[in-house]
């Protein structure tokens, strides 16, 4: 069967609403800062064999993560044995998809008609589910059950009745156990909502009119990208990205290499030549590599398309076994960001020499800080900070980059100043633009920005995973590098110099946390002294 194009197109946007409606109740019930504030989270209606149908992209990284969490669910369970009022947990980086153990994914099947067609699902950073430090991402990991807990694909509810001894695990391993499951239940909350709209728009249009709108939008997603890459020129280019280390093997440089090959309407992406899997935890998974590689094809067309299955179908990719793309289990991943921006430079950058996108520098990638507070009994005040945030983008071609703003696939928010001090026992002694931090060069890098923490309570811990800050944001085509970034404790007296990756330091009331985020890097030989113009 097909349809009309006016029905594909009005099918389409239905699942792409129904998937915005499920990230909106999901980011309003959130109990944690990560969910609320951040929006570390993304949500998706999947088709029974587990092909993304329509996803919002809020986190582009996890388009990688449903197909292979959901397929995980149907080889341990098998389609005759899930049910419609079941529900499903999974967070385990080898055998599910996630990222990392935080990033739990809570899977809903939506039956019609008596038959299994979709599912719902959403993925969501956890503040904290155990491990050696306050929110779980040790930077100096150096296997994955230093990292947390992880649960291969579990049924979470079963006929409606959510599984007390899996909730009773997950509460006895965690620091903030009433915020952990509280997001976990707003993630079933808008999986259910997900699965009655879908069962509405079965009913509103036909489930043989929906099927064959979805197979052919996400058919067509893959015939628009592969057109757009039959009009580039064929060739080959290679480039290069390093890690500043990976938090164990410290001042040891890691590398991401990629050779872009295009002929015709194919296009592959081989990272055979990347280093070997790291010691600390800066591995990545293949699903992963796919997904920034998806991300980097989007930002590269002049066009839009629909988030769906056709994206991953459109281009190949090749990685090493053992190598820090497809690392071999137990090898660590908590701090993955770090690689996923390096796969996503390192690929703009040979496609830039393709001549088949706008030449673009690197940004400042990302960095995470948490703050575990020692609460008294009683106190119903959260137990841990955790914030993610990058600093200044990269210029580009046609473009000045942004300034205090997150970068490449976190695509999140930065936690606001009054959040933070409502919330918990900090107080923002600045937060500042640090300016003509960007690279110089036609167009500038986007600025670095600092933020200063004073802490107000006793036997606080800090940790800290962050990137460049020994290996500055690279610029392109005669642009000037970005300013590397920084971290210091009690900077206006005793300033003791901190790492890119540190792991539950001890500290005091009245103790000063700064944090320098990196810049972005410059485009293009500088050919007037214009004055530069920041973008917020």
């Amino acid at each position: 069967m097909s349809v009309d194009s006016i029905s594909e197109e009005v099918l389409n946007a239905s699942l792409a609403g129904v998937v915005k409606q499920m990230q909106e109740a999901l980011f309003r019930t959130g109990f944690s800062t990560i969910i609320r504030e951040s929006h570390d989270a993304s949500c998706a209606v999947l088709l029974a064999d587990g092909r993304v149908a329509a996803q919002h992209i809020v986190l582009p990284l996890h388009l990688g993560v449903f197909p292979v969490s959901v397929a995980a669910v149907i080889a341990a369970y098998g389609l005759d044995d899930i049910g419609p009022d079941d529900a499903f947990l999974v967070n385990h980086p080898y055998i599910g998809g996630s990222p990392h153990a935080p990033d739990m994914c809570v899977i809903k099947p939506v039956f019609v008609n008596g038959a299994l067609l979709f599912f719902t699902a959403s993925i969501a950073h956890k503040s904290d589910i155990g491990g050696p430090v306050p929110g779980s991402c040790s930077g100096k990991a150096t296997d994955i059950f230093s990292e947390g807990m992880h649960f291969p694909p579990v049924r979470f509810v079963r006929d409606g009745v959510v599984s007390k001894e899996v909730e009773t695990i997950i509460r006895a391993n965690s620091r903030t156990p009433d915020l952990v499951m509280g997001d976990i239940r707003g993630q079933l909350g808008c999986c259910h909502v997900g699965a009655r709209r879908v069962i509405d728009l079965c009913q509103k249009y036909g489930l043989e009119t929906l099927n064959a709108a979805v197979e052919q939008r996400i058919a067509a997603t893959e015939l628009v990208i592969r057109r757009t890459l039959g009009e580039w020129a064929d060739g080959e280019a290679s480039a290069e990205r390093f890690l500043d280390d990976d938090g164990i093997r410290v001042g040891q440089p890691i590398r991401i290499a990629v050779t872009v090959k295009k002929l015709g309407e194919e296009l592959h992406f081989d990272f055979s030549a990347s280093d070997d899997q790291a010691v600390g935890p800066a591995n990545i998974r293949p699903s992963l590599v796919k997904a920034a590689c998806a991300y980097v094809i989007l930002a590269a067309m002049d066009r839009e398309v629909s988030v769906n299955q056709g994206i991953l179908n459109a281009f190949a990719i090749t990685t090493r076994p053992g190598s820090i793309l497809e690392p071999r289990i137990p090898a660590p991943m908590n701090t993955y960001n770090a690689t996923v921006h390096a796969v996503i430079n390192a690929s703009l950058d040979a496609l830039g020499q393709l001549g088949q996108a706008a030449q673009r520098a690197d940004g400042s990638d990302s960095r995470s800080l948490i703050f575990g507070f020692s609460r008294p009994e009683g106190d119903v005040g959260s137990a841990i900070s955790y914030e993610i945030f990058a600093g200044g983008s990269g210029a580009s071609a046609g473009f000045d980059g942004l300034t205090g703003c997150h970068v490449n696939q976190t695509n999140g928010r930065i936690t606001p100043i009054e959040i933070l001090e409502t919330e918990y026992p900090l107080r923002i002694r600045q937060f500042s633009v640090l300016h003509d931090s960007g690279g110089e060069g036609e167009h500038r890098g986007g600025d670095a920005f600092r933020r200063d923490y004073e802490i107000l309570m006793d036997q606080t811990r800090l940790s800290i995973r962050s990137s460049r800050h020994a290996i500055a944001p690279r610029g392109v085509a005669g642009g000037g590098d970005g300013r590397p970034g920084a971290a210091c404790l009690n900077p206006d007296h005793d300033a003791k110099s901190l790492s890119a990756r540190e792991v539950n330091i001890p500290l005091g009331a009245g103790d000063v946390v700064r944090l320098d985020t990196p810049s972005g890097g410059g485009c293009g030989v500088k050919i007037s002294s214009r004055r530069r113009s920041c973008a917020a």
